[in-house]
């Protein structure tokens, strides 16, 4: 992986979940969707911190943790890359659970403030045309 891979990162500071939560969540979903492959650098502490304009502790912590997980793995002299004998997910069913409770909690916000179906369905691919342009 290059130097630009934190960018792929979507911080969100005012979500409820930690940074570095937010992460690991996100290595993880890189990793099973065969984005991020066995041997794939990861940027270093210092520059994912500097990037993310983040505390480079939170970072180290992200990591560590996704390293006692055995998704990552410290090779001496390049960092953290990415555990040998990680299997991304070609199986879309398998993606599609990873994805399922945030979509559920998207469906009860929208329920909530009675939002219509074609409503949040026309919101939705928009969003995705963003995101693939």
């Amino acid at each position: 992986m290059n130097s630009q891979s934190s960018l792929m990162f979507q911080i969100q500071p005012s979500s409820g979940t930690p940074i570095y939560r937010q992460i690991i969540d996100q290595v993880s979903r890189l990793v099973i969707s065969g984005f991020l492959k066995p041997g794939d650098e990861l940027p270093s502490v210092r520059q994912a911190a500097g990037e993310l304009e983040v505390n480079p502790m939170t970072i180290s912590k992200a990591y560590s943790m996704l390293e006692a997980g055995g998704v990552l793995e410290r090779m001496r002299g390049k960092g953290m890359i990415v555990a040998s004998g990680q299997d991304s997910s070609k199986d879309i069913r398998k993606r599609l659970e990873i994805i399922r409770p945030i979509l559920e909690e998207a469906v009860t916000q929208a329920g909530q403030l009675a939002l219509p179906k074609e409503s949040i369905m026309e919101l939705l691919s928009e969003l995705l045309e963003e995101k693939n342009e």
